[in-house]
This record gives structure tokens, sequence and C-alpha cells, in this order.
């Protein structure tokens, strides 16, 4: 099909949005053809404006403008490109039109999101018809989820490639500073909460194909109490995301028809007081979701809090890593290790770099990806050619063992 754009940034004039305008003005090649789009042209023309002064060539932009409950508006701009890359949250209120209006229209598309109850609404409704066209939906390509769903994918790929054997446990342990959240995610988290979603929230295979299962859930329940492991030699305890990163893996390994077994963790470290730290964290982090489910309290947090637009400082933001330490192990025993990590901070500099690097693979890659399609996660969708684009862009992938 004869499109106008190659790829269209959508919720361009937000914290995250406005980050990813001057990723694409210096990552994009030459010849791919972007637009930003949002609901507001003074906001664009704003967003724009701000990039402007150290990439000159955002001057000359294409904008779209479209509100996110405007149909029409929204099946104008998927006919119009190849690819659209969405940070516009809480995408379960400002999500579903434009992934129905990309479905209709043939295009590729991708987000950040960690709100897998929507994830599971979006498969629900267009699965079926993205796979049947070759349409990539490709949710959840930001911090949350591409270093567990690529780390776990790396596992799978090298463990058959080293030893022609499945991996049968795979665990992962995250270290992370810096930073910090910014307002949209704050307020998906809080949408989820109000909007009682908590029932979905603890199924650990809510994202999972029928019939993939299995009759024991037990072991893939979320962990809450710290553990000492000694593959990690450190006290690992509840990751907050772990909720979102396990649920978009286990799809993965369905969609592959692969049976391994996946956690994660935050690592603490090695001492008997990381270890009570862990216990305490997991604890309190249980107390104060419980806590926000009530509403005084609720209301009280969010107006403490980042709003939309707003996020943590430039110097904050500089003194952030991440690191995942994912493992591996197959039937036979054999062992295989996959470190991702990267000196920006997780939930703003390093989404910023694997969201787009997601949305110019679909765009300036195509001919290389997997031959998959519908509601998908990153490394199904993208697979080797994802690792290589973050690797080029400077992000840490390491296989060992």
């Amino acid at each position: 099909m004869n499109k106008t754009f190659d790829l269209i940034l959508y919720g361009a004039t937000g914290f995250v949005g406005q980050q990813a305008i001057a990723y694409l003005a210096k990552h994009a090649a030459s010849n791919t053809r972007w637009a930003i789009a949002g609901r507001s042209l003074a906001k664009l023309e704003a967003a724009r404006d701000a990039v402007a002064h150290e990439h000159p060539s955002v001057k000359e932009m294409a904008m779209v403008v479209a509100d996110a409950q405007d149909e029409k508006a929204l099946s104008t701009l998927a006919a119009s490109t190849r690819v659209v890359l969405s940070c516009a949250g809480p995408y379960a209120l400002y999500g579903s039109k434009l992934v129905a209006a990309c479905v209709k229209h043939q295009t590729h598309y991708c987000d950040i999101t960690g709100e897998t109850p929507w994830i599971r609404q979006m498969i629900d409704a267009h699965h079926a018809k993205a796979e049947k066209d070759g349409t990539r939906i490709v949710p959840s390509c930001g911090f949350d989820s591409v270093p567990s769903d690529l780390g776990a994918y790396l596992l799978l790929r090298e463990m058959k490639k080293r030893h022609k054997q499945d991996c049968i446990k795979i665990k992962a342990a995250f270290s992370l500073g810096g930073g910090g959240l910014n307002g949209g995610t704050l307020a998906s988290v809080m949408n989820m909460i109000e909007s009682k979603q908590s029932k979905a929230l603890n199924d650990p295979f809510l994202l999972n194909p029928a019939g993939t299962v299995p009759k024991d859930v037990s072991a893939h329940r979320d962990p809450l109490g710290a553990h000492h492991d000694e593959d990690f030699n450190a006290w690992l305890g509840l990751f907050v995301m772990g909720p979102v990163n396990t649920r978009v893996v286990r799809r993965s390994l369905a969609l592959r028809g692969q049976q391994a077994s996946y956690q994660e963790y935050l690592r603490f470290g090695r001492s008997l007081v990381a270890g009570a730290v862990a216990g305490s964290f997991g604890v309190g982090s249980k107390i104060s979701m419980g806590l926000l489910e009530i509403s005084p309290l609720r209301k009280l947090a969010q107006r403490m809090m980042a709003q939309p637009g707003q996020g943590p400082s430039a110097a904050s933001m500089a003194r952030g890593f991440f690191k995942i330490d994912v493992i591996g192990q197959s039937a036979q025993g054999h062992q295989l290790r996959v470190v991702i990590g990267d000196s920006l901070d997780a939930g703003n500099g390093a989404t910023v770099k694997m969201m787009c690097e997601s949305a110019l693979a679909l765009a300036e890659n195509e001919d290389q990806l997997p031959k998959a399609s519908g509601v998908i996660t990153p490394s199904v969708a993208l697979g080797e050619v994802l690792e290589r684009r973050l690797a080029a862009a400077g992000m840490r992938v390491e296989i060992s063992g």
C-alpha cells in the first residue's frame, strides 16, 4: 500500500514523547519518512520547537492532529503510515481506538504499555484479524518488557544452537538505579487500580493463548518473600514490574510452543541486611498497593505524585542505569546466561531507546523480521533485528555459559 509516512509517533507532546522526537531525529535513517501526532497542534509545535535547536531537521516535520477518541481522525492517521509508535497512556483510556484503526488499515503498531489487562482486551478483540492480515501489533516495547522478553528469547535461541536442547527453567534478576517514574506511568498504574483490575493482574497466565496454561500454576505465582539465590550470589525479592514482564514472556513462550518456566526478581545484594531489606520491600509493596485500593488514600497519592507530562529531573535520569541478568537451564543441566543493560534510567532514557528502536525495526527492517503477526510480543515480532539494533545503539547485550 502506498502510504505517506513510514512511521508516526503518537503522543509526542508527553514527557517520553518529547524525548522520542529527539531520539528519532538522531537515529532514524535519512530516507525514513516520519511525523509526530497528538491531539493539540499547539502542543505538537511546542514539542517540535523544543527539539529543533539541537536537531534543525525537525523544523519542517509533518504533524498530524488526532484526538484519542476521534475514530475518524485516527483512521486517517493509521491509513497514512506503515507504523505507529504510541506513548499516549493510560492505554486503557487512550489506546483502544488507535489500535483498532491500525488493525483496520493493516498498519504495524507498537507502544510502551504495562497495562496487561488492556493488552488482554486487545488480544481478544484484534489478534485473529491482525494475524490473518499480517499486521504486527506489539505492546510493551519499553523497559516493560523488552529486556525480560529479549533476554528469555536469547537464552532459548542459544540453548538450542549450542546444546541442541530446550530451556526448561529461566529466571532473571534486575538491578537498577536513578531516574524514576514519570507521570504517564503513574497515571496508568492508578487507572488500573481505579478500574478494579486486580483479579486480572494476579493471573500469571493472563496473556497466554487458550490451551497453553499448565494444570499446576503454583510454581508460576508472583513471588513475595525474599530468598538467597546461589546462581546470582545475591538476595532476591519482589520486582514491581514482574507481574507485567512475566506475563509477556509467558505469552512469548506459548506462541513459540515452549514449555519453559519463567520468573524474575529484584537483586538486593549479598549481605544479611540486604536479605532483610528484600523481605520488607516485598511486604511493603503489597501493603502499599492495598492502601491505594482505598479511594481517599489513592486521591491523596495522586495529588502528590508526578502528573502526566512530568517526570524525573535531568540530573536524576543522568544517574540512571539498569541491568537484567537472565539464567536458563536445560533438562540435561546445561546453563547459559544473558546480560542486558544500559547506562540510562530504565523508565525514561532506556525506554525511549527501546521503543524507538522497536518502531524503527518495524519501519526500516520489515523484510528481515520474523514471519509473525497478530497481537504479539516484542521478541516474537522483532527477534534478532531488535537485538542487533539495540546493540548498535549502545545497549549491552551479552551471552555466556
